[in-house]
């Protein structure tokens, strides 16, 4: 696999005079690759049918005589004004029925049949003009698909698109009311023009009626995406990319991933410590200016599994960020260790976001690879750097994990319409097993929810999957290695109902879930075998040997010697107890690694990463602050 690097830019913000030259820097830099065009539509159409395209052109044609390959982007992320004067009514409205205006960008509602049909027609001028351009050799479609909470929208064009989408999923009334148990309360309905959506209810809405929102809302995601995915193949033979982002759960990527070639994501690691993740103060405090150890593996990992096998990084962060509510600087090294851990996880190519920081706007505090005054910001010299390494390091794959985490969407939306905890979350759930495989020093592969073959793995986790399809269940009970399901795995029913029989349903396990508890923040339940059970605890019934146990003797993990169910959220102390239990009952190395040292294997060769302020040593190496170290397997 070879490694490449690049680098975001927009000719439209800058003077046509130093095109080239910012071009020649850009290769001087060891980059291959620059994203443009992503958020130009006002310059490109500045009135309806106006199209000027030709400065475009002159872009890509400066750029690709450099030496450089264009990622073209789809302008649809941010329509220009015109445009909602046009279609006044595609902008979302949020869940309290307010506007999101004109101002900043992603002003637009998915289920909007006329927005659908500018974007469709935007997409097709861009394909038939640059689809045979020999400089133009990937494609990204829109940008950062939910951003700023923008999947769901509860607008009018949103209510006759869901009234519509359970008309045909449903066929009758009868069965929605069946499949919603909408006799619960007298909400049952004689037509499905009177389905109104799940928001401004007196108390909660009806999970089933909430779920399926979410549903159709991924729908549309993935409906919008196709458009402009079909209209790109029509002309183009180049890859098709999107950026997706972090901790964003609202749409199934995997659904979109299937129209695509390669998946991409957008990593900013002190943004997101500072502002999507859990962490006491102490664990934020220490990571200030490297962004949470595993943070961005998980999602590495997770866009190597929505773009089966093929993964980039489209934006990573260079310094500081604008957008968090607390923006540090990286540690020196920083932008060079997340590059290096990207390509480690199977990662083609790394763009640096952006190219020169902007002096105006909302992201004029957002560092990039020049300052405003087109200096050279820190991170450049970084990115230097890991483009003369690649010369150093033979080309590496990914090697397939012994481990495979099941993460997926439905779930994360069910446990979001009825968490019956405040602070029950799936991704925070599949994060902190991820996080516990790590620690051990494992690789691990991610697997949609719709898995069929575990055949390649020893150990397979699968906590809090909402309803298991029917093939990762025939795949459980077949599996020849060792499953843990839990908590809160296969215990509803696909219209998020509790099943008769009880779940889990799962051939050879004779469990079942019969009383569920939340637990506040300051309550633990301890385990005989040290640590505790936090935040979600389950009782079990049935006849399979009790493996595990509650100091008050409630079953905690129950099963057989292949097929396991787990019952709580365990605390980390105790997830990193039982996986390095379980792992040595199925012949898995692990390791016992320094606090901030974090290891991933390649086909190749073994990399280790220091997210530590401070040098780390560890079988006889040592790794400076913010270090990279690799040797051969």
């Amino acid at each position: 696999m070879k490694r490449t690097l690049g680098v975001c830019y927009y000719p439209e913000h800058w003077p046509e005079d130093i095109w080239a030259l910012d071009a020649k820097r850009m290769v001087a830099a060891g980059l291959t690759w620059v994203r443009i065009g992503e958020f130009a539509w006002s310059r490109l159409e500045p009135s309806p049918g106006d199209l000027q395209f030709d400065w475009l052109d002159r872009a890509i044609d400066v750029l690709g005589r450099a030496g450089l390959k264009v990622i073209l982007g789809t302008p649809t992320a941010t329509p220009p004004l015109w445009m909602l004067e046009k279609h006044p009514d595609m902008i979302p409205l949020d869940e309290q029925g307010r506007p999101r205006k004109f101002g900043s960008r992603r002003h637009y509602c998915f289920s909007h049949l006329g927005y659908r049909e500018e974007s469709r027609r935007i997409t097709r001028l861009f394909a038939q003009r640059y689809g045979s351009n020999p400089h133009v050799v990937a494609w990204q479609t829109d940008n950062e698909y939910a951003c700023h909470d923008t999947t769901r929208s509860y607008s009018d064009a949103a209510r006759l698109g869901f009234q519509n989408w359970l008309a045909q999923k449903y066929q009758s009334t009868d069965a929605l009311n069946r499949a919603w148990g909408n006799i619960f309360w007298s909400m049952e309905y004689d037509a499905f023009e009177k389905v109104d959506l799940p928001n401004l209810t007196v108390t909660e809405p009806n999970p089933s009626h909430v779920l399926d929102f979410y549903r159709y809302s991924s729908d549309m995601v993935v409906e919008f995406n196709r458009i402009q995915a079909d209209e790109i193949r029509a002309h183009s033979s180049a890859p098709l990319i999107h950026n997706y982002m972090g901790r964003e759960v609202s749409f199934d990527h995997y659904k979109v991933g299937a129209d695509l070639d390669i998946a991409s994501w957008d990593s900013y690691p002190i943004g997101f410590l500072s502002d999507r993740l859990e962490g006491t103060e102490e664990h934020k405090l220490r990571y200030l200016r490297q962004g949470d150890p595993d943070n961005q593996a998980f999602h590495h990992d997770i866009y190597r599994a929505v773009g089966r096998g093929r993964m980039w990084v489209m934006e990573q962060q260079p310094g500081p960020v604008n957008w968090a509510p607390y923006n540090a600087a990286p540690l020196p090294g920083m932008a060079r260790l997340w590059a290096w851990e990207a390509f480690a996880h199977g990662a083609e190519t790394v763009c640096y976001f952006r190219w020169r920081q902007a002096p105006f706007a909302q992201e004029q505090n957002h560092a990039g690879l020049l300052r405003p005054d087109s200096a050279d910001a820190p991170a450049l010299a970084e990115a230097r750097q890991v483009a003369d390494e690649f010369a150093a390091l033979p080309d590496v794959g990914t090697a397939r994990a012994d481990v495979a985490l099941v993460f997926d969407y439905e779930s994360a939306w069910a446990w979001q319409a009825q968490p019956q905890g405040a602070d029950f979350d799936m991704f925070r759930l599949g994060f902190a097993f991820y996080r516990a495989l790590r620690r051990l020093g494992l690789n691990v592969d991610i697997l949609p929810p719709d898995a069929a073959d575990l055949s390649a793995y020893k150990l397979v986790l699968a906590p809090g999957v909402m309803s298991l399809s029917d093939g990762l269940r025939h795949a459980f009970e077949t599996f020849d290695g060792l499953a843990l399901l839990g908590p809160r795995t296969d215990t509803k029913s696909a219209d998020m109902a509790i099943p008769t029989p009880m779940g889990p349903n799962l051939s050879g396990l004779d469990v079942t879930v019969t009383l569920t508890e939340s637990l506040p923040p300051n309550a633990s339940i301890p385990l005989t075998g040290g640590g505790a059970v936090l935040h979600w605890c389950e009782q079990l019934e049935g006849d399979a040997q009790v493996l595990e146990t509650t100091q008050s003797g409630q079953a905690v993990i129950q099963g057989t010697q292949k097929l396991r169910y787990l019952a709580g959220w365990l605390s980390d102390d105790t997830l990193d107890r039982i996986f390095a239990e379980l792992c040595a009952e199925i012949g898995v190395q692990t390791h016992d690694l320094p606090r901030d040292l974090r290891l991933r294997d390649t086909d190749t060769h073994r990399f280790l990463f220091n997210y530590g302020p401070e040098p780390v040593t560890w079988n006889g190496v040592t790794i400076p602050a913010a270090g990279v170290h690799w040797q051969p397997l």
